[in-house]
Parts: C-alpha cells; sequence; structure tokens
C-alpha cells in the first residue's frame, strides 16, 4: 500500500515538473542572447560602433566602444532625462534668450530670440529636431540654471555607470562632451524608460506656435529612418560637429528582440544611415548588405510623408 502511494506521488511529482518545464520553457527562450551572426560580414564605416542585445545585456559587435569621442548633439537626451527628473511643469512657457545662441559653432536657428514655447516643445523640439537653443533654454531654465543642469548630467552619467563620459554643455556643441559607445548604450537604455523620450525622439514632423508672435513653425526629425516610417524605433537621436563626425544611438525592435545601436564618428552625409541598415539587415539575415541598399531613396528624401515641412541641415546641429 505505502509503495503504491509513493508511486502515485512520484507519478504526480513527475506531471508537475514537466508541466513546470513547459511554462519555463519559453521564458528562457525569451531571455537568450540573439544568434550571433558572422561577425566578420558586418563592414561598419563609422569609427566607433556597438551592436547590443538589450534583452540579454551584452554586445553583439563593438568596434572601438570603449574609445572616447565627442558625441554631438546625442548629449541631448541626457540634457532630456535631467529635464524630465526635475519635474518642473512641462506646461509652463519658458524663451529663447541671448544665452541661447550659438557662439561656439555658429549654428542656425529658426527660434528667433524672444520666441515662447511651453517646456513639453522645446523638450521636442531638443530631441526631434536636435535644436540647439530649445536645448540651451531648457537648460537655462533648469533649478539652479545652466550650471547646475550641466552638473546634474555628469551626476546622472555616473549614476548610470557611464565612467568614461563627461558633459560641458546641454546642447553637444561643445566638443568636450565625450563618452563611448559602450557609455552611450547605457544612455540610450536609461533614455528609453521616460515616455516623453520615447515619443519625442521618433516623432517623424511636428508643428509648433511660436510665441509671441503666433508664428507656425514646422521642424523635421533628424533621423532619415525615423522620418522613412520603415524601421521599429524605440528611442533615436543623431548628433554632429566637425570633432564628431556623424553620429546616430537608437534602441529599435530587430529580429523580435530590443537592440541598441550606436554608431559614432561617421565621415559621410548618409554613411551613419547606411551602417544602421547594415545592422539590421545582418541581425535578420546573417548576411551582408549589398552596397546599393545601405541607403534606400526613403531615406533621404525631403519630404515627410507628403508633408512640406522645410528640410534644414543647418552645421553642426544633427
Amino acid at each position: 500500500m505505502k509503495l503504491r502511494v509513493v508511486a502515485v506521488f512520484v507519478g504526480l511529482f513527475g506531471l508537475a515538473l514537466s508541466a513546470w518545464a513547459e511554462r519555463a520553457a519559453p521564458a528562457a527562450a525569451a531571455a537568450a542572447p540573439l544568434a550571433t551572426p558572422n561577425v566578420s560580414k558586418l563592414k561598419l564605416a563609422s569609427a566607433n560602433a556597438l551592436v547590443f542585445d538589450a534583452k540579454a545585456g551584452q554586445p553583439i559587435y563593438a568596434k572601438g566602444a570603449d574609445t572616447v569621442t565627442p558625441i554631438a548633439s546625442v548629449t541631448k537626451l541626457m540634457t532630456a532625462m535631467v529635464v524630465l527628473d526635475a519635474g518642473q511643469p512641462l506646461d509652463e512657457p519658458i524663451s529663447i534668450g541671448i544665452a541661447d545662441i550659438d557662439l561656439i559653432k555658429g549654428s542656425h536657428s529658426r527660434l528667433n530670440l524672444g520666441s515662447e514655447l511651453p517646456r513639453s516643445e522645446m523638450l521636442r523640439l531638443a530631441l526631434m529636431a536636435s535644436e540647439n537653443r530649445a536645448a540651451s533654454s531648457l537648460a537655462r531654465h533648469y533649478p539652479g540654471g545652466m550650471e547646475a543642469c550641466v552638473a546634474a548630467m555628469n551626476r546622472k552619467a555616473l549614476a548610470l555607470g557611464m565612467t568614461n563620459t563627461h558633459f560641458d554643455d546641454p546642447t553637444g556643441l561643445s566638443s568636450s562632451n565625450v563618452s563611448t559607445a559602450s557609455d552611450l548604450s547605457r544612455m540610450v537604455r536609461a533614455a528609453a524608460e521616460y515616455d516623453l523620450i520615447r515619443s519625442y525622439t521618433t516623432t517623424p514632423s511636428h508643428y509648433v506656435e511660436v510665441q509671441p508672435t503666433g508664428r507656425l513653425l514646422g521642424f523635421n526629425n533628424t533621423n532619415a529612418l525615423v522620418r522613412a516610417g520603415q524601421w521599429d524605433i524605440t528611442v533615436s537621436k543623431t548628433g554632429f560637429i566637425r570633432e564628431a563626425g556623424k553620429c546616430l544611438v537608437m534602441l529599435a525592435n530587430i529580429a523580435s528582440r530590443p537592440v541598441v545601436i550606436v554608431l559614432l564618428d561617421s565621415y559621410g552625409r548618409l554613411t551613419r544611415i547606411g551602417d544602421a541598415n547594415r545592422v539590421k539587415h545582418w541581425l535578420e539575415t546573417g548576411e551582408s548588405l549589398p552596397a546599393s541598399r545601405a541607403v534606400p531613396r526613403s531615406a533621404t528624401a525631403k519630404r515627410v510623408k507628403g508633408t512640406l515641412l522645410p528640410r534644414s541641415k543647418p552645421k553642426s546641429r544633427a
């Protein structure tokens, strides 16, 4: 009788264990890293690059990922995070002042002196259109002013483990804003935790009504991949100054996985877009992307899904 009871118990335990294993298998598979394609088939022109499996928490591809280099307007992701952390009213109007004029690179802006927008709209323009005056105004209206904002940016970088990163200004116009591809991967993942950063960095185009004139201005996203609408992008930011080259960071879903792509110091006008497409094709197929398909025409189109927004590419912004 005892043997029969034991046998029944063992049988039931075996069934329960089997059922648990079936339930746990999909979860374990979901946490497994992406199968890494042949690295030799991924040829990137960007000087520094990192492809990071955000689900598994490990790199898939790295090229000079720990080299410290200027990061240009990629800086604005950190500016946005500390501004949002401060919890100031997003509907509060803030203005463009004389201190927001770029005296470092002489970059152009259509936000004239005295232009006034809600803090949320300044944040949107700083992120999607890489508007330097908007980013400067956000920092200038930060509690304690510009200096306090930059200090908060550096503190947050250390808190995120970005030990090779330093911020000197909130726009990225200063070449003293430096980081590494590895550190920027951490920053992108942290930025993805903010609803507004996800929304604003992936907005293809947007109109704002600038006060006190009531003038309506249209802005485009500086990332052609966002404008083309063929990627599933969660967070995006571009950057460019001469010292940094063309830069691009993204968190995107590729092959059903969240992947961080960091491309720094790309030398050509479309190189960073071509490199991003090479990464995507490589992860999806395991093969190299033919050069003729690296930069599709849709990525360079001046119009955004039929709209007639002005396409401005001022130096030292994107």
